[in-house]
Formats: structure tokens, sequence, C-alpha cells
């Protein structure tokens, strides 16, 4: 059942320009602000392609724009990201594109310096084993690489 609409035509595509000059949008959310808005799919499909036409909208710059703040706000690996942008339902063109756009230095020192960061917080664990574990764990929820994760943590462990 959908609900009324909340905004005429030109309000709405009016507001959208305005949501995707503010920040960086893809098209997944914005079909679920105006099925909030209560706007038909007919005139969805219409202001999303007039958002494509004008440049407003752009699936290549939000998955780079993306990338780029999960990469040096949140630290998030890879996997991760690439998961987000999957569920996000953008190309696996973009996604690629968007990774490809990660600074190999930036991602190194991130996790060297998650691995380094939770190897300390771990300080009163006995068992090296269990505390190793904890940090290949804690990593692997931020969405990096094994072989990676692998690099960075057993020199910790051999001190």
């Amino acid at each position: 059942m959908q609900s009324e609409c909340k905004y005429s035509f030109l309000e709405a595509k009016a507001k959208l320009e305005v949501l995707c000059a503010y920040q960086e949008r893809c098209s997944f959310e914005l079909e679920q602000k105006m099925r909030q808005w209560g706007v038909d799919s007919e005139n969805q499909s219409i202001l999303l392609a007039h958002l494509i036409s004008n440049n407003y909208l752009n699936e290549e710059r939000f998955s780079e724009a993306f990338v780029s703040g999960k990469i040096n706000i949140k630290r998030w690996g890879r996997i991760k990201i690439r998961q987000h942008l999957k569920q996000k339902f953008i190309s696996e063109y973009s996604i690629k594109k968007g990774l490809a756009s990660i600074d190999l230095n930036v991602y190194a020192k991130n996790i060297n310096d998650l691995a380094q960061k939770k190897y300390l917080m771990l300080n009163k664990e006995r068992d090296s084993y269990s505390k190793k574990a904890k940090v290949y764990r804690f990593i692997s929820s931020k969405g990096y690489e094994i072989d990676l994760i692998r690099d960075y943590v057993d020199p910790l462990f051999n001190l």
C-alpha cells in the first residue's frame, strides 16, 4: 500500500537535487527516499533519469566517495566496503573503480594502526594464542584480507 504523496513532482525534484548536491548519493538511497515521500514508480524513474542526465547522480562518483570515507574515517577494509556497496546495488564496475582509488599506503597504515591498537588493548591477556585470535578477529571484522592481517599481526607476536 502506497502512502499519500507528500510532495508535488517539482517539490520532489527540487528536494532530490538539494540532497544530491549536499552529499553523494546512490540511486538506491534516492529510491528509498522517494518511496517514503509516496512518489509513484513512474515519477521515480523520471526523477532518477533527470538526476543522472544533469550529473546530480553518478554511481562511480558515489562509489569513490563512499570508499574514501570508509577508508579514511571508519578504517574499513576492502571486503566490508565491497559488501556495503553491494547492499546499495552498486554495479561491479563502479565497485572496482572505487576500490581501485584506495591509497595503498593509507590502507597499510590503517591495518597496522588497528593491529597495534588492539594488541596494546589486550595487554592483560596472558594467553598469547587467545590474544592473537582476538586481534585477528577484530581486524577481520573491519573487513581486511586474511593475508594482510597475517602480515601485520604476526610480527607483533614475534617480538
